[in-house]
């Protein structure tokens, strides 16, 4: 099932996408929904971001080729993570598919795309073991952690260098039933391929990461968790449009800009 937040007529709904249509449902996926029969052109709604966390969770390193590639960039010897280690970013900055990412006036040349699964929790979980871990999740959806890496090396945390307002497009709906295994994350930049490697080639994956998690900290419904990004990303600049593709998902995609000084 492919699950859609929209915008018609001024008003944000939960809908069913079948086909080329979104059907409107009374409620929503994590507490329950009834089917109106209203239907609409997805064509000619608004497309939201898929859910609002309560919780914005991100992995972060948890691909061996970006961890290689980070440690090279520096001058160290790379150092894959020995556990799922998990981080958090600033729900400020989610945006929906073609939302506008806006660059600051200040920021450097260094703005970066990081292509990520984002995992959308359906209901709330607490010491859940990696081989029950799965049935807490709702479904998935893509992830842009965009990035500037000049202010990623110079401040102490990660407040504007990922989480600027406009830094996180996540959408462009869930899709409840993937094959991770199968799936193929895609970048393209202007419509050049600039990155593409198996979405699910991770360090530690989803199950892991939830068990892990869900031992410390109790899991809720809308909750999500961005599972990482692989490989090299190159530098985006304004009038760019930016998109990620994941196979068996979708495509998000997003145009930038830069705000004037």
């Amino acid at each position: 099932m492919r699950w859609a937040r929209f915008e018609a007529d001024g008003k944000a709904s939960y809908g069913i996408i079948e086909n080329d249509e979104i059907e409107a449902v009374s409620g929503d996926p994590f507490d329950g929904y009834e089917r109106t029969g209203v239907r609409t052109s997805l064509a000619s709604v608004r497309l939201l971001c898929p859910v609002m966390p309560r919780t914005l969770y991100a992995a972060g390193l948890n691909y061996a080729a970006h961890v290689t590639a980070l440690a090279n960039s520096k001058g160290e010897t790379p150092k894959l993570p020995p556990a799922a280690d998990i981080g958090y970013r600033g729900s400020n900055a989610l945006i929906a598919h073609n939302d506008q990412i806006v660059i600051p006036a200040d920021a450097g040349e260094r703005i970066q795309y990081e292509a990520e699964l984002v995992v959308v929790i359906g209901r709330k979980a607490k010491g859940l073991t990696e081989a029950d871990a799965l049935s807490c999740v709702l479904g998935y959806t893509i992830g842009n952690d965009i990035s500037e890496r000049d202010w990623q090396a110079s401040d102490r945390t990660l407040w504007r260098a990922k989480s600027c307002d406009t830094f996180m497009p996540m959408g462009p709906w869930i899709e409840t039933d993937v094959d991770l295994d199968a799936a193929v994350t895609t970048v393209r930049v202007n419509g050049r391929e600039t990155l593409s490697f198996p979405t699910n080639s991770m360090i530690f994956g989803v199950a892991a990461y939830i068990s892990r998690m869900s031992k410390y900290m109790t899991l809720y419904p809308g909750d999500v968790i961005w599972m990482g990004t692989e490989g090299t990303s190159e530098n985006l600049k304004a009038g760019d449009v930016v998109e990620v593709d994941i196979s068996g998902i979708g495509t998000l995609s997003n145009p930038l800009v830069r705000a004037s000084a």
